[in-house]
């Protein structure tokens, strides 16, 4: 990778232990990613994630994580704040990146950073603005028997309904996401066909939701519904794309509140999907 001699940048691939320490620093700047989410990464494409050093203490880091021979996602763009202002950062970037090649990539972009990701290259697609708040649950209320746990549908059945949702298919990562510890994932499925499916997982003081893929409102609401109740009154946290109002009314309507704002961007062409079957993306790391 990129040595500077000492005192300098070395910039390396990351370990899954490496990443500890910065899924800290990302929690740090309030992007609160899911306490378990980084084995799930991995999974994906273990050679995709970069650190920065400096006399062997981590002071950069950035994910390139290549998903096909067309598409990556760009994500945990970060320098320690102690260590800003330097070129760290953008020596990092430019190591990764070449980890793409000439695959167009992806990536949700914070406020600050967009017009720094305009001049690289990257266009904004659409809006995404994170909602969040205590769901309770209405007294009474009972889940409708078409929900089921995901292995109702089986990884198969699970991955090609989210491929038509995504600009890539996943079913490495979804084998880790689905069954990792301490998330729950379910489906709802309708004489025999999927309409839809979530995911809900433990993060820092809150439960993420991600991904809420679903054919229609009504279809999202059940889902949505079965998996707060899961978190039991605790904080919920759904990243919503501002492209779908039936997302953003079911967010508003069980009295959630926007709290963060990113921008999904892309360097190129991606695939054809159904973005209106996407109530809750699945995180902004991965995409």
């Amino acid at each position: 990778m990129t040595d500077s001699g000492p005192g300098r940048l070395t910039i390396t691939r990351a370990t899954l232990d490496d990443w500890q320490v910065v899924g800290g620093w990302a929690a740090d700047e309030g992007w609160n990613p899911g306490l378990r989410d980084s084995a799930s990464f991995f999974a994906q494409d273990p050679e995709g994630f970069f650190i920065g050093r400096i006399d062997d203490e981590p002071v950069s880091a950035i994910s390139v994580v290549n998903y096909d021979e067309v598409y990556a996602f760009l994500g945990f763009y970060l320098v320690r704040p102690d260590m800003r202002g330097r070129g760290h950062g953008l020596a990092t970037w430019r190591t990764a990146l070449a980890h793409a090649g000439t695959r167009t990539v992806g990536l949700d972009g914070v406020v600050a950073q967009q017009d720094n990701y305009r001049r690289s290259g990257f266009e904004l697609a659409h809006r995404t603005v994170r909602y969040a708040g205590p769901v309770p649950v209405p007294p009474g209320a009972s889940r409708s028997p078409q929900i089921l746990p995901v292995e109702a549908a089986g990884l198969r059945a699970i991955t090609a309904y989210d491929a038509e949702s995504c600009p890539a298919d996943r079913p490495r990562f979804l084998e880790s996401w689905l069954t990792a510890p301490g998330h729950r994932a379910l489906v709802r499925i309708v004489d025999g066909r999927i309409t839809g499916y979530g995911v809900l997982r433990p993060a820092h003081g809150a439960r993420r939701i991600g991904p809420l893929f679903a054919d229609t409102r009504a279809d999202a609401e059940e889902l949505f519904d079965a998996l707060t109740a899961e978190a039991d009154g605790e904080r919920v946290v759904i990243d919503v794309p501002e492209t779908q109002p039936h997302a953003v009314a079911m967010a508003e309507a069980r009295g959630m509140k926007p709290t963060f704002e990113t921008a999904r961007m892309y360097t190129g062409p991606v695939r054809e999907m159904t973005g209106e079957r996407v109530f809750g993306v699945t995180t902004l790391e991965l995409g």
